[in-house]
């Protein structure tokens, strides 16, 4: 048992307010559908100033919405860019008038959208093709640096060459994948970056302090194997609404990967079995993808990952406040992010037979009165892993954790 309430600190524009009340948020991160690309986030945040002051919020404003953890210290659940500052009448009376603020803000996934690449892309693989492009936006040059910014509060780690990181999170490089040149590309750097991290079954993604990161194929896999399962208890979520979905609409039996040069070449993979249970189902996909061997692994892996349906779960709420759930649960709840390996136990017997592997790939943060929830979608981990190739495997890997009855064709995990 531990009792929780949550404890704000929200941050705009540089300002930490402290003398305000918080009274709903709602926020979005993440995708519902693991073949699209994560779009923005976004936090909408009501509050009041309690000392009836003004407060000062300006559009393109940074904000960082925080809570405190069971250590006492704060961490973020979202950072991003005010796009629409709210001002109105709550209450007003003989005593006082009460104003409202209502806060949006977009995640920095939003400012890829409105940035524009003019240039070649050469050829590499696909974690050194996203560093590249994105480090021209979001790694700065000292004319960055504002003036009056003093050597002893800046950030002593930070090299000559790079004077201000302005939101590159982690890059998973060089990646797994050789990605054809692309000459004279006009497009926004999120077309790209997705186009780049689809072709390579990657995923581009927001952490929870606004910085943009790339994850790519093996990425779950190689985290799962060192840190292990979220070890979760349904029986602490809302049981109205808990929910798994099967759809045919996931399932992936013949695949057509068109690559190289004007996607000039084409790899095939299918399995007949799927076929005769499920339907023929096929997808013809034009990738970035440069060599036949990096094409025909894109295939299989399609197959060996979508041939099959599986349950996902849509749906399922934890209340952070239920002090069932002990801080240990808490604090991994509270550092949700995308990728999460989860193990949902205690279940109803009728979804998953009463448990569920899986990882993270949205979640939502809402309140009510001094109560915080937390909705995640997972999708299950048959979606995510495959046997590895040996050049990425895990250094750490031992050699009695394998099969003994694995080829040398393939690599694997054994978690």
């Amino acid at each position: 048992m531990s009792d929780f309430t949550p404890d704000w600190k929200l941050t705009v524009g540089g300002v930490d307010y402290t003398n305000i009340a918080i009274s709903d948020v709602q926020h979005q991160a993440g995708r519902s559908d693991i073949y699209q690309q994560p779009l923005p986030s976004y936090c909408q945040i009501t509050l009041v100033a309690l000392n009836g002051q003004t407060l000062p919020f300006d559009i393109n404003d940074s904000l960082d919405l925080q809570v405190k953890d069971s250590s006492n210290i704060y961490v973020s659940l979202f950072g991003g860019d005010l796009t629409d500052v709210t001002v109105q009448v709550r209450n007003t009376g003989a005593a006082a008038t009460v104003i409202e603020y209502t806060l949006l803000a977009m995640g920095s996934l939003a400012r890829l959208t409105k940035e524009i690449w003019d240039d070649n892309i050469p050829q590499d693989e696909d974690g050194n093709q996203i560093y590249d492009i994105l480090s021209s936006v979001l790694l700065g040059t000292w004319n960055d640096v504002p003036a009056a910014t003093q050597w002893a509060t800046y950030n002593a780690t930070e090299t000559w060459a790079n004077a201000v990181n302005l939101g590159l999170g982690e890059i998973d490089q060089p990646g797994l994948y050789t990605m054809q040149h692309q000459p004279n590309t006009i497009d926004t750097i999120y077309n790209i970056v997705s186009d780049i991290a689809n072709s390579a079954f990657g995923y581009i993604y927001e952490e929870n302090n606004g910085d943009i990161g790339y994850a790519d194929a093996d990425h779950r896999q190689n985290y799962l194997l060192t840190n292990g399962y979220v070890e979760l208890d349904a029986g602490h979520a809302l049981g109205g609404g808990l929910s798994t979905v099967m759809r045919s609409a996931d399932v992936r039996n013949d695949i057509y990967i068109n690559y190289g040069n004007n996607y000039g070449s084409q790899k095939t993979a299918s399995d007949a079995a799927s076929i005769a249970l499920y339907g023929y189902k096929a997808e013809t996909i034009n990738s970035r993808i440069h060599g036949a061997v990096d094409a025909q692994a894109i295939a299989d892996r399609y197959i060996d990952q979508r041939a099959y349906p599986r349950p996902s779960f849509q749906s399922i709420t934890f209340p952070i406040t239920n002090p069932e759930i002990d801080n240990a649960d808490r604090d991994d709840l509270l550092g949700v992010f995308m990728g999460m390996p989860v193990n949902i136990k205690n279940l109803p017997t009728q979804i998953s037979n009463g448990e569920f592997e899986g990882y993270v790939e949205g979640w939502s943060w809402s309140t009510r009165f001094n109560e915080l929830f937390l909705t995640i979608n997972v999708s299950p981990v048959e979606f995510s892993q495959v046997a590895m190739r040996w050049n990425t495997t895990p250094i750490t890997e031992a050699w009695n954790t394998l099969s003994n009855t694995l080829t040398w064709e393939y690599a694997t995990i054994v978690a």
